[in-house]
């Protein structure tokens, strides 16, 4: 059987939350073809006992625990270098590297994986061996867009730290991609604006995300999790990560108290792990509702009345969209939210931006005005996101055969 590296920059697993979901499809279609080397880093004390059950699903693991929070800061000071990126001292670690290096110079592996552009530099330094087929590498997202974003509209004090990683991101991306013999992103709009970053690009595909639809099954029975009465609002995600802070923050600022006079009075439930202070600060409001980690989202999901999406700052395709619509729940999204989903806006879902219209969309659902609009939206994510379908060009990617996706 051949052999394949796959290297991510956190644990692939389990699939609970966006970076992980994707990784771990990926690395679960990989591996019914190849006897696959995982190399990662785990920052988050919880995920370490998720090692073992990794450990007995791939070939090789080999986790190397770093430091996360503050920790993690100064150590990417630590391994920053002039031109380089903060992104890349935050993901190294000395002995994965000597662990890649060591099996790349001798030719162990007959094709490698990346997950993101911290990882990249691991391979990007070590010539290429004569038996390595392919070098693929999964951007994802174009990062280096997110910290301009960040420094156009974050304080003052980090607006420069964000202006430099946005530049120096860029510069590997665009190194990266020259590096690899495919380069993956996660939709044909992350395609897009990457060229306009880097017109010099080639070999760039689209890979969507796809969504567990067995999973996501709005059929099954699941527990109500919410106080009678009053309709659930909902939003699901990490919420330590900045895009769903200022989304759960600008709805209930801006948006919630535009529904909240509605009779029965609707409630705005924030569910996932790590909420930041800014989240917790939240729930002082009335009928905002921070639950923390949970052990799963599905009743959330499948009790909701609405499931919100309102994102100012998106990049790729949102999983919280395509897993809410798996669940038939009328969905309301930003067009920041809605990028790369493979459905019909006003059949499959609302897609509303500004605070009265996000508002707007929200009163309409909760007054029965889309009735349809689950059901519509399950088909579309049955239809357009299958994981099956939507990896199946790794296959000739990997394996040297024609390759039906979609070139740019």
């Amino acid at each position: 059987m051949k052999r394949l590296l796959f290297l991510c920059h956190r644990i692939p697993f389990p699939p609970d939350k966006g970076e992980k979901i994707r990784a771990w499809h990926i690395l679960d279609h990989l591996r019914r073809r190849f006897a696959v080397d995982v190399g990662c880093l785990v920052d988050d004390p919880a995920d370490r006992r998720h090692i073992p059950a990794l450990t007995a699903e791939v070939a090789h693991l080999e986790a190397h625990e770093v430091a996360g929070g503050m920790r993690a800061y100064l150590r990417a000071l630590r391994h920053l270098r002039p031109g380089g990126t903060l992104t890349r001292g935050w993901f190294f670690h000395p002995a994965l590297d000597a662990w890649v290096r060591k099996g790349l110079a001798a030719g162990r592996y007959d094709a490698v994986f990346v997950y993101s552009s911290a990882m990249a530099p691991y391979v990007m330094g070590h010539p290429r061996h004569p038996a390595t087929q392919a070098r693929v590498l999964d951007l994802v997202d174009v990062d280096s867009a997110k910290f301009a974003a960040y420094a156009r509209s974050g304080s003052a004090v980090l607006r420069p730290v964000h202006a430099r990683e946005a530049r120096t991101l860029l510069a590997l991306e665009r190194a990266a991609a020259k590096a690899f013999d495919h380069t993956l992103l996660a939709s044909a709009e992350e395609v897009a604006h990457f060229v306009s970053l880097a017109p010099e690009a080639r070999h760039l595909q689209a890979l969507d995300n796809g969504v567990d639809a067995a999973r996501f099954d709005p059929s099954a029975a699941y527990p109500n999790p919410f106080p009678e009465g009053a309709p659930a609002i909902v939003f699901t995600g990490a919420m330590g990560y900045r895009p769903n802070i200022e989304a759960v923050a600008w709805f209930a600022e801006r948006v919630f108290p535009l529904l909240r006079a509605r009779t029965p009075s609707p409630g705005f439930h924030i569910v996932g792990a790590n909420p930041a202070p800014a989240v917790r600060a939240l729930a002082d409001r009335e009928g905002v509702f921070v639950t923390g980690t949970v052990p799963d989202i599905r009743p959330y999901l499948a009790h909701a009345a609405v499931a919100v999406a309102p994102l100012q700052i998106a990049r790729g395709i949102q999983n919280k969209v395509l897993e809410a619509m798996a669940m038939a729940r009328p969905v309301v999204a930003t067009t920041a939210a809605f990028e790369g989903v493979r459905a019909v806006p006003g059949r499959d879902l609302i897609v509303a931006d500004g605070p009265e219209r996000f508002a707007a969309a929200v009163g309409a659902v909760l007054d029965g005005a889309h009735p349809a609009l689950g059901e519509a939206g399950r088909a579309a994510m049955l239809a357009g996101h299958d994981w099956h379908a939507t990896l199946a060009p790794l296959d000739a990617m990997l394996g040297g055969a024609e390759c039906p996706c979609r070139r740019f």
